[in-house]
């Protein structure tokens, strides 16, 4: 995978640290830092549950996933109210393709280009990124791909608006198809792509005409990341099923969960997950003290104020430089997009900027070679987030 930089040390709040203490502004955190490294709440919850009960055992349930799930079935948006475990998010994708077979009695799927779901060989099948579909010989059948809602990157044209042909191209496979068990996608891509408002209530009427489910992955960006407690609250629809992971656990403890309307409680007798770690009561007890954390420290608020204000200071930085192509955002999620200049190709700008940064103290990811993705905690401190751009923007002029 990815190569190691440097040995950490400790992880605190909005930032990481290497063993010489060292540290640095982590806005990459691989998604999982909702409420910051190692609150304080979520430690102690961990702790107190090892002493409790540290491991579930096949056949039983606990009180504690029990009490998880009864939580997030009640934020969730609609008829959302069943709740299945797994030890991480890819393994949630596995156990919703499962439903959609079993309650539709099809196997095929549509899902979107440049989409990410996870690296298993089913996940991988249904995502749409090149670097991990090549060179892997042949994957699931059935997936069939349409293109993201992306205007600056459309085969329909649409130029710098979407127009939703995009959308309305997933009424047409559907109806071409005819046998489609879902559609999978991701709310808001985690690049971050940010769909027009239109945009899901078209293929959610699609897939009702068709017959097939909806089913939205919000892995990295449910819980408070988008300034909403689940990405598709700010398009006012209702999937049939919700993936969530990564923040779930607090940054702590991997957990992942999928989050059906009741309707599709449809197999009893068929093991849909069936993991070692699926009603793990120390993830749990992470869970629900990461959601206590959101709600009464008000990251839902935070995440929209902090957002707004960072997108403001980066369109500042990009009136000055003509190679951010674009920039977008929603709540403690944002994008910087990079175009070529006369002489330089797009992709060693991206990395050369991202080492620049780390040189400096700010780490992030770089996206399909393009863009700069910058997710830190919700937890930051206004002058942390300051800190973060100023470093963004001298390393900006550097690479000038």
């Amino acid at each position: 995978s990815t190569p190691c930089l440097d040995v950490l040390g400790g992880a605190e709040g909005a930032g990481i640290e290497n063993l010489d203490g060292r540290r640095t502004l982590d806005f990459h955190g691989n998604s999982v830092h909702q409420v910051g490294f190692g609150h304080p709440r979520v430690v102690e919850a961990v702790k107190r549950q090892l002493d409790e009960l540290p491991f579930c055992t096949r056949r039983y349930t606990n009180v504690t996933a029990i009490r998880l799930a009864q939580k997030l079935a009640e934020l969730a948006p609609g008829d959302l109210a069943k709740v299945l475990f797994a030890p991480g998010g890819t393994n949630a994708i596995g156990m919703a393709l499962k439903v959609a077979r079993a309650a539709t009695g099809r196997h095929k799927t549509v899902s979107m280009w440049d989409s990410f779901h996870g690296a298993s060989l089913d996940a991988v099948s249904i995502g749409g990124e090149s670097l991990f579909r090549q060179n892997i010989g042949p994957l699931m059948s059935g997936t069939e791909h349409v293109p993201p809602p992306d205007p600056m990157h459309c085969p329909f044209s649409c130029g710098e608006r979407c127009n939703l042909k995009c959308a309305e191209y997933v009424d047409y496979v559907l109806e071409k198809e005819g046998d489609v068990s879902a559609v999978i996608s991701e709310t808001v891509r985690s690049t971050p792509y940010v769909p027009p408002g239109d945009y899901w209530h078209i293929v959610r009427e699609a897939c009702d005409r068709h017959g097939a489910l909806l089913i939205l992955d919000e892995i990295p960006t449910a819980l408070g990341r988008t300034g909403k407690m689940f990405a598709c609250e700010h398009y006012d629809i209702v999937p049939d099923m919700l993936v969530i992971g990564k923040g779930l656990g607090g940054g702590v403890y991997p957990l992942a969960a999928l989050i059906v309307r009741e309707s599709l409680d449809v197999s009893p007798d068929r093991a849909l997950g069936h993991y070692t770690h699926e009603k793990t009561p120390v993830g749990c007890a992470a869970g629900l003290a990461t959601l206590q954390v959101i709600e009464e420290e008000g990251l839902l608020e935070r995440a929209n104020k902090l957002g707004a204000r960072a997108l403001t200071r980066l369109r500042a930085i990009a009136a000055s430089d003509a190679r951010i192509r674009d920039l977008r955002g929603v709540g403690l999620l944002l994008g910087v997009e990079f175009a070529p200049g006369s002489s330089e190709a797009v992709a060693p700008l991206a990395e050369t900027l991202m080492y620049n940064c780390l040189a400096r103290g700010l780490s992030f990811k770089i996206s399909m070679g393009r863009v700069a993705t910058l997710a830190p905690a919700l937890t930051i401190e206004e002058q942390e987030l300051e800190r973060g751009l100023e470093i963004l923007e001298q390393s900006l002029a550097e690479s000038a």
